[in-house]
Parts: structure tokens; C-alpha cells; sequence
């Protein structure tokens, strides 16, 4: 199931009841109010829609054409600095170069796209924690219809037993044979968080009556101190928890190039009923756990 809303309206929103019927027609039964203000405190803030259109294809596509143009008339002025004497030779020289310059910026961010992204597909990991015990996972995608901008919120069915399973046995054997670099691929799944400093009472009143501003008109003129702390999205804990905790965070991810037809081939049939499609933990273990790269063909 999938509902869309124009990104480009920041008014508008997903018809929440409308999905709640739906899931009920399928036999999901969620209290609403959880999910709701979940999925809009995770997609439908402004500042989370902004960056998904910076990030939308539309924008891609622009930012593409101005490129290629902006490289090609930097580099077409450089080479007239030399003599040639058929300005046509220089033309198809700039014009190869600003292509194949311009081709290889958009497979570096097409690349990076297929990778986890924290500000969209994590912010999805609190929704999919409820979702994921009745069998479905979230993710979020953005499309160009004509010349708007629309999200696609996806609700994709997936039985997460046979998969936790597994990746709980994956994980108690790199546990017990390669527990440092289970450890390095793990501490590689960090946010960074901003956090407020409260400061200390017993020094605050110790603070001299000089040091205070000679004109006080009843405000506090200091920001609040803040610090930024690295938070670890999967703490040390027994190898089923670490596994829940890895399905949830990638679930968003893996929705997402699951729907928009992204994921590497699998090689090895998984717990899917397609071949050609991972599984979830055969997406963990390859792209988080650096493990079992046979199983998926290029792409």
C-alpha cells in the first residue's frame, strides 16, 4: 500500500484515516494516534521536506543541467586561451568532456543514494518499531509526477521471524570470531545528536555581580549551551536484541530500494519468494555488516 502527498504544498499531508481503514481491511489493527504523530514528527516537518526536495529527483535533474553548462563554458573559455583553428574540433572536445565529467557526478550521487540515508530512512525506525510486530515495514520515497514533487509513504508486508533468525546466528558467529570488526561495521551506525548542557547551580551562584551586564532589561541575553554527542544506533546487548534493532533501522532503507527497484540482485535465494530480490538480512549483513558479498550480483 502506498499514499502520496505533493512535497511541494507543505499544507498538505498523508490521509492518515484513510490508511487506518485500509490496514484494517487487511487486518492490521494499530491505534492511530502512536503512528500518526510518529510519521509527522518523522517525514512532514518542514525542515525534513525540504531535504527530501533538495534531494528529489527534480533537483538532481536541474542541478545536473546547470552543471554540464557551467562546465562546459569554464572549460570551452580555458581551452581558447590555445589556438585552434576550427572552433568545431574544440566544441565536440569540450562538449565529451563536460558529458563524461557530468555522467560520473551523477553515478557518485545515484551511489550514494542506494546507501542508508540517517535523516530520512532512520527518522522511519520509530514507526516501523510498532509496525514491524504486525508484519510491515515503512519507507519513504519521493517521485516526479510532471511538474511536482510528490512523497510516497510505502507500507510493505514482511514477516520478520526467519530474518531475525538468521541475522541473530550471523551475529553470535562474527561474535565469536570477529567480534573487532563486528564492532567496527556496528560503530559505523552513529547520528550525532545536540544535546543541552545544564549548567551547575553551585558555580552559577558563585558567579561575580561584575560579570553581569551593566544593562538588564529582565531578558536572558545567553543561548543556551548546547554539545553535540554521537549516539550509537546499536548499543552492545544479546545477539536477538542487536537483530531487532538492525531490522528496524534498515527497514526504511531497504523499503526504499525495494519500491524504486535499487536493490542488488541476490545470487543466493533468501527469505523472499522471489530469488532475484535480498531479503532484509541478507541487505544488513552485506551493506552494514560488510559479510556475505557473494550473495549479491552488481548492478
Amino acid at each position: 500500500m502506498v499514499l502520496s502527498v505533493d512535497n511541494n504544498c507543505s499544507a498538505t499531508s498523508f490521509d492518515m484515516e484513510l490508511c487506518a481503514e485500509k490496514l484494517k481491511s487487511f487486518g492490521v489493527q494499530v491505534a492511530v494516534d502512536p503512528w500518526r504523530k510518529l510519521i509527522q514528527d518523522a517525514v512532514l516537518k518542514p525542515k525534513v521536506r525540504r531535504y527530501m526536495f533538495y534531494n528529489s529527483r527534480a533537483f538532481q535533474i536541474a542541478i545536473a543541467v546547470i552543471f554540464y553548462m557551467s562546465l562546459w563554458t569554464n572549460i570551452y573559455s580555458t581551452v581558447q586561451l590555445y589556438s585552434f583553428r576550427r572552433y568545431w574540433e574544440a566544441s565536440v572536445l569540450v562538449t565529451v568532456a563536460a558529458v563524461a565529467v557530468t555522467v560520473v557526478v551523477i553515478l557518485i550521487i545515484n551511489r550514494r543514494q542506494r546507501k542508508i540515508n540517517v535523516n530520512t530512512d532512520v527518522r522511519l525506525a520509530a514507526v516501523n518499531e510498532i509496525f514491524i510486530k504486525h508484519s510491515l515495514i515503512l519507507g519513504i520515497t519521493d517521485v516526479l509526477d510532471g511538474p511536482h514533487n510528490a512523497l510516497q509513504l510505502w507500507f510493505v508486508h514482511f514477516n520478520p521471524e526467519r530474518c531475525l533468525q538468521s541475522l541473530s546466528a550471523h551475529l553470535a558467529d562474527l561474535r565469536r570470531k570477529r567480534e573487532s570488526d563486528l564492532r567496527h561495521s556496528l560503530d559505523q551506525l552513529c547520528v550525532v545528536m545536540e544535546t543541552a548542557v545544564q549548567p551547575d547551580p553551585g558555580k552559577v551562584e558563585q558567579v561575580s555581580s561584575e560579570e553581569s551586564p551593566l544593562l538588564s532589561n529582565g531578558v536572558n541575553l545567553k543561548e543556551p549551551m548546547t554539545c553535540n554527542e554521537l549516539l550509537c544506533l546499536i548499543p552492545e546487548g544479546p545477539p536477538e536484541v542487536m537483530a531487532q534493532q538492525l531490522l528496524v533501522i534498515f527497514s526504511g532503507c531497504y523499503v526504499r530500494l525495494l519500491v524504486s527497484g535499487q536493490l542488488p540482485q541476490a545470487m543466493a535465494a533468501g527469505h523472499m519468494e522471489h530469488r532475484k530480490v535480498p531479503c532484509l538480512c541478507q541487505f544488513i549483513e552485506t551493506s552494514a555488516l560488510n559479510t556475505r558479498q557473494c550473495w549479491f550480483t552488481g548492478r
